[in-house]
């Protein structure tokens, strides 16, 4: 029994102190979890990060898609390959927050896919938009991705 309310003490702690986090810090950590979703290929939990229903968004190569179906279904197609991992740049991720319960994050990346062999390497520039709902969880609102251009503005 004082294990279990030491347990429960525990967690209430850590939960307090994530939903006392800024806008920045919930955004970088929803983003991690994203990312290890992902290259767990765990698309339950992938899904559970984004917001539900037709108002998420995510733009990419030049396509809109509505929805968190939409965006698994695109994923799944990618996770077809046989290597598929993200690898963030956190040391040049931006956070921005917008409100006390909205954020953007912009993460460049690397992304590895293809085949074990020889796999493609591209580099990518994410913004997400993140928004605490009203029962205080963070959710992925929309993804913008861009190719990386090394070469910066010209």
């Amino acid at each position: 029994m004082r294990r279990a309310m030491m347990a429960m003490a525990l967690l209430g702690l850590v939960w307090t102190a994530s939903a006392r986090a800024g806008p920045e810090a919930a955004a970088r950590d929803l983003y991690a979890r994203f990312v290890a979703a992902q290259n767990a290929h765990d698309f339950a939990a992938v899904r559970a990060t984004l917001v539900d229903g037709p108002g998420f968004l995510w733009v990419t190569n030049g396509v809109g898609l509505r929805g968190p179906d939409a965006a698994i279904t695109r994923m799944q197609g990618f996770h077809a390959n046989e290597v598929w991992r993200i690898d963030p740049a956190w040391e040049r991720a931006e956070a921005i927050a917008i409100a006390g319960d909205a954020a953007l994050l912009h993460v460049p990346l690397v992304l590895t896919v293809g085949r074990r062999a020889a796999p493609d390497r591209y580099r990518i520039l994410v913004t997400a938009v993140c928004a605490r709902g009203a029962d205080g969880s963070w959710r992925i609102a929309a993804l913008l991705t861009t190719d990386e251009n090394p070469e910066g503005a010209r």
